[in-house]
């Protein structure tokens, strides 16, 4: 049976198919603060965008679950007289994906509606016939005749462009849609905090509940929030590749296949008894689980958490996801319950001022 509420899901496709791109969250933050509203005590937000709500405020122990809320994007970079425009990343967009996507590009004005263009196949022959998107020759078409017709609609260099998509489900099993990585993090954290009101559970340490800015530019939001909050435990939640997809190399990337489970990395950033009681958790809750390694950087706001404040025990649990920083990230129901079940299940074997020295 499901954990999940009509409630929770209405708020699921609401939070995912509003835009948040990195550096203009603030709608998305908006939307996903007023959900856990009625779960915690407190609510914040800091001078860049990183929301967080807390349970149990004013204890000497703070415990950190976490995600991020930023979306990649893209900026206006360049227009040209007859009124096309060119790009460059606002994180990690992919290229080869954007000819023929429909995007909305976010003006003071409003959204206003585009598209990145592409020659038609019958023009690309001879020396042209290998002709491939590259991050210098994508381009979005507005409809507009010149560049003083772009920037009358309010668009100018610095406008930030997101892919007009929508969230559905697939086959009644899976959650496909844009800026899966890493909403859904922040969807299972507000859902942990959900069911430790429904519950009844009184933590003996202080919870805050992070959503982060900024992570597809370099973990800053979660930067400057574990310098202000200065927790003692950091749980961090993100996005993990399934490698049984076509093209992919287990062998390289590790195993990991959706609809087994999340996963925990092994990683030098990984704290080794918060880990253990991760695992150990999952095998008492008969929740399914996945390994997988990193060699040096997570690449996840755990670096960030574990590296700050003189050090801060901190663990990765990743949601395996098909297609990432796509429009179709694609993710299986059953993880994403099982996420927010082992979350859930594992603060509550953290004890106020747990030992999670080095030996």
């Amino acid at each position: 049976m499901s954990i999940l509420t009509k409630q929770a899901e209405d708020f699921l496709y609401k939070y995912l198919n509003n835009a948040s791109p990195t550096g203009f969250e603030s709608s998305g933050q908006k939307i996903w603060l007023d959900y856990i509203e009625p779960f915690v005590e407190e609510r914040e937000i800091d001078n860049y965008g990183t929301a967080f709500g807390v349970i149990n405020p004013g204890k000497d122990f703070k415990v950190v679950i976490e995600a991020h809320a930023d979306e990649i994007s893209w900026f206006v970079h360049y227009i040209s007289d007859s009124g096309f425009i060119n790009v460059v990343r606002n994180g990690g967009s992919d290229h080869l994906i954007a000819p023929s996507k429909r995007v909305d590009l976010h003006t003071k004005n409003g959204v206003v509606k585009g598209f990145f263009g592409w020659p038609a196949i019958h023009t690309r022959k001879g020396a042209d016939a290998k002709l491939t998107p590259t991050v210098d020759n994508i381009f979005i078409d507005v409809g507009a005749s010149s560049k003083a017709e772009v920037l009358e609609m309010g668009i100018n260099v610095g406008t930030v462009v997101t892919f007009d998509d929508e969230m559905m489900t697939l086959n009644d099993k899976y959650y496909v849609g844009k800026a899966l990585d890493n909403k859904l993090g922040g969807f299972c954290i507000a859902e942990v905090a959900r069911l430790l009101q429904k519950n009844k559970e009184e933590l003996p340490f202080s919870l805050y509940l992070v959503n982060a800015v900024q992570e597809e530019v370099g973990l800053r939001g979660a930067e400057m929030i574990a310098r202000r909050i200065k927790p003692d435990v950091a749980i961090v939640t993100d996005v993990t590749h399934d490698t049984h997809t076509p093209l992919l190399d287990k062998k390289k990337l590790g195993d990991v296949k959706i609809g087994s489970g999340p996963t925990i990395t092994y990683a030098p950033a990984v704290h080794n008894k918060l880990l253990d009681l991760i695992v150990d958790t999952a095998e008492a809750e008969d929740i399914p689980l996945q390994r997988e390694v990193a060699s040096r950087r997570t690449g996840t706001d755990t670096d960030a958490f574990a590296y700050s404040n003189q050090g801060v025990p901190s663990a990765l649990i990743s949601l395996p996801l098909r297609y990432m920083h796509t429009t179709v990230e694609m993710a299986h129901k059953d993880d994403v319950e099982s996420v927010i079940k082992l979350i859930y299940a594992s603060l509550l074997k953290i004890e106020h001022n747990h030992n999670f020295k080095y030996f």
